[in-house]
């Protein structure tokens, strides 16, 4: 069975809208692009690890859309090579479009979808981003492992991770890194059953 990583940029109160800038997603975040000034080498190799060197991705519509608008022209780098290398499988009701490939069907049913790549033979699948794809992820317990990447702002205003989260879920801290620029990198597993 494949694993199902999220990974998130995050602020301290919980945000993670418009990461990258103010436009990202379709959303006009008047805060957003507020991780540029973390910005790092060792921020990049953080990502690398995350995401590991061999997987798949699993993104809602708009951070496909937005991840295929950049991300084929971002030249040759770790990040870049492992992004446009794997099967994107994108929760959608609207199916055309989607050239960045290669790509695979979820079908009309995206949980369903999700448990059945889920169990098939394959590398782990990574998700970025997707607000409202990782609160569904979170609330079918399909998530198996989150990785935060926690910058030390405070936001206020946003989307936030856990905003609709109505159930108990743990997770266990299976390691944590202090980046130079102040960023937290966490990772956690989740774990079956509650203590």
């Amino acid at each position: 069975m494949r694993k199902i990583r999220i990974i998130e940029h995050i602020s301290l109160d919980g945000v993670i809208q418009s990461p990258g800038g103010p436009n990202e997603g379709g959303d006009d975040y008047p805060r957003g692009g507020w991780t540029a000034p973390y910005g790092s080498a060792a921020g990049a190799e953080a990502v690398v690890e995350a995401q590991g060197s061999k997987f798949d991705l699993l993104l809602g519509r708009r951070t496909y859309d937005m991840f295929a608008s950049y991300w084929p022209k971002a030249g040759d780098s770790p990040i870049a090579n492992g992004l446009n290398a794997a099967t994107k499988y994108v929760a959608t009701h609207r199916p055309d479009g989607l050239e960045w490939g290669p790509t695979a069907k979820l079908g009309a049913d995206v949980i369903e979808g999700i448990r059945r790549v889920k169990s098939e033979e394959g590398p782990d699948i990574v998700v970025w981003g997707s607000a409202m794809l990782t609160a569904q992820l979170l609330e079918q317990q399909l998530a198996d492992e989150l990785v935060l990447l926690v910058y030390p702002v405070l936001l206020g205003r946003g989307k936030r991770l856990f905003e609709d989260v109505d159930d108990t879920r743990v997770f266990g801290l299976v390691s944590s890194q202090t980046l130079p620029s102040g960023v937290l990198v966490n990772k956690f597993q989740r774990v079956e059953s509650p203590r």
